[in-house]
């Protein structure tokens, strides 16, 4: 990870205001990527695979991929790399610390692919009104958060969570490639398939979309929801990416 110059590293002992990652704050668009095209974060980037494939298909727009697993997100920075892609980034680090390393209003949206539902604490989801909140410190106000999820038990929390705090939702599907994929909402969300999206497909789970913008808010309420619990096993998260 550290041979590679598209990775930036930094953990929770190093957070501090000299470490070089912090002071790339409000300066990425100038001192990495050397343009002024949009921001966007792919956040829980997992293999990068969906921020390497958002970067080819969005050559004017910048993407940072960010985890806190080494390990995995190696393989789409390597893959990145090799393919000399100018246009994106990978951040290792946890995703609440966002605020420490991206300006207010630097990032103009974030795509959430396949996370964690993380049933049992709501605080730990990224849709949660916690997560949020940091986004809108380190977003521009109307910016849009895009949310891929096998996952019916986030879907409904996050849907339950915009109503409840009267977000401008853009697009909603609980069968995303059911949808016709002209259609500007859907046609982003549904161009690209991650390795653990077609996994889910062959199962017969059906993608769940959601696309909202992100506005202030005086105060983020919790839905008070009872929510069915998913039934079914994630995937090992062990294979490696080849293309």
């Amino acid at each position: 990870m550290e041979q590679l110059p598209n990775v930036f590293q930094c953990s929770m002992k190093d957070l501090a205001p000299d470490h070089p990652v912090v002071r790339m704050a409000g300066r990425w668009r100038d001192a990495y990527f050397r343009n002024g095209n949009p921001l966007v974060l792919e956040l829980g980037c997992g293999h990068g695979e969906y921020t390497v494939g958002l970067a080819r298909r969005c050559p004017d727009i910048n993407f940072i991929g960010i985890d806190i697993k080494g390990a995995r997100m190696w393989a789409g920075a390597r893959l990145a790399h090799e393919d000399r892609l100018p246009n994106v980034a990978f951040l290792r680090t946890s995703i609440e610390w966002l605020p420490s390393f991206f300006a207010a209003g630097e990032v103009d949206g974030l795509w959430i692919t396949f996370p964690d539902p993380q049933m049992k604490k709501a605080s730990k989801r990224l849709t949660s009104t916690f997560f949020m909140q940091r986004y809108l410190r380190v977003m521009r106000s109307g910016g849009l958060i895009n949310l891929k999820t096998d996952s019916p038990f986030l879907y409904t929390y996050t849907r339950a969570m915009l109503e409840e705090n009267a977000c401008s939702v853009i697009a909603d599907t609980d069968n995303l490639y059911a949808c016709n994929l002209q259609d500007p909402r859907f046609a982003e969300a549904g161009a690209l398939q991650t390795h653990y999206e077609h996994q889910w497909l062959d199962r017969g789970l059906t993608i769940k979309y959601l696309c909202w913008k992100l506005e202030e808010r005086n105060e983020w309420r919790e839905p008070d929801i009872e929510i069915e619990k998913d039934t079914y096993r994630s995937y090992g998260r062990n294979y490696t990416v080849s293309q």
